[in-house]
């Protein structure tokens, strides 16, 4: 079985998922800016199932309703996204990983609220909100 492994800035926060994702996608939304401080946040998302904690465990932010952010309360690494909606899932930030070229995005979500000053070089599609029963934008940077 394929093991990926992660960990916050100071290591005292580590985790390891077992499988391929459910999807990888770049996130344009002010939400996940902010709480990235980084213009846009590339989400890995797994099977809550294959998913562990290995060393230490999170602190939470309440981000919005239903919706809470893993960070480490030590070096303050944000870490994770869990939505009730999906209880099923964990989404953690691929700059997290401890070889984060291993795995490739496949859209860009929220281009609609994607900062005029960045954009990337890939032709990915790229969806106004969310990809579901959507029809991307555009693919690849603006013209």
């Amino acid at each position: 079985m394929n093991t990926i492994s992660g960990h916050c800035l100071c290591g005292a926060v580590a985790f390891s998922y077992e499988g391929a994702p459910n999807w990888t996608l770049h996130c344009h939304c002010e939400s996940c800016r902010r709480a990235t401080s980084s213009p846009m946040a590339t989400w890995i998302s797994v099977p809550r199932s294959a998913f562990r904690f290995t060393a230490g465990k999170p602190a939470y932010f309440a981000s919005s309703p239903g919706v809470r952010r893993g960070f480490c309360a030590r070096c303050g690494s944000p870490l994770t996204y869990e939505n009730e909606r999906v209880p099923d899932e964990i989404h953690l930030l691929a700059g997290a990983l401890s070889d984060p070229q291993r795995i490739r995005a496949t859209a860009h979500v929220f281009a609609g609220e994607q900062l005029s000053w960045f954009d990337t070089a890939d032709d990915l599609p790229r969806y106004e909100t969310t990809r579901r029963n959507a029809q991307p934008i555009r693919h690849g940077p603006r013209k």
